[in-house]
Order: C-alpha cells, then sequence, then structure tokens
C-alpha cells in the first residue's frame, strides 16, 4: 500500500503508489543502505522482485486498449 504523508503533494500520474513504494523498497533496501551499492545494481540482483513485476504491470495496462474496460492493474 502508498505510504500517505500530509505535507506531500499530490501526484497524478499513473501507477504513482505502485512507484512510490517501489522506490522506498529500493532506497531502504539492506543492498543499498548497508553495502552502499547502486539501486541499479539491487535490481541487478533481484531485491523487490514483486514491486518491480507490479510496477511493470501497471505501466504496460497504459497501453493495453483492454484497460479502458477493466481499469489499470496497481494501485
Amino acid at each position: 500500500m502508498p505510504k500517505y504523508y500530509e505535507d506531500k503533494e499530490e501526484d497524478s500520474r499513473a501507477c504513482a503508489g505502485i512507484r512510490e513504494d517501489f522506490k522506498a523498497c529500493l532506497l531502504q533496501h539492506d543492498c543499498v543502505v548497508k553495502e552502499g551499492k547502486m539501486p541499479s545494481e539491487c535490481l541487478k540482483e533481484g531485491h523487490c522482485k514483486a514491486l518491480q513485476t507490479s510496477f511493470f504491470e501497471c505501466k504496460r495496462s497504459m497501453l493495453d486498449t483492454r484497460s479502458r474496460f477493466r481499469g489499470r492493474k496497481g494501485y
């Protein structure tokens, strides 16, 4: 679920909730925090894979013409 803050700007872009959670997962993961690696390197190692897949599915559903009826995937 996305994290909501009182002083935060509203992001009206598509897949904003998943994007925020994916970003937070990467930046708070031990791979980045303790080992000091780049987030892109941690992605290659397979960290936060479920959120990465959900974000991909949400972005792909934007191009899917059937999503007009079904709605976008994600939150």
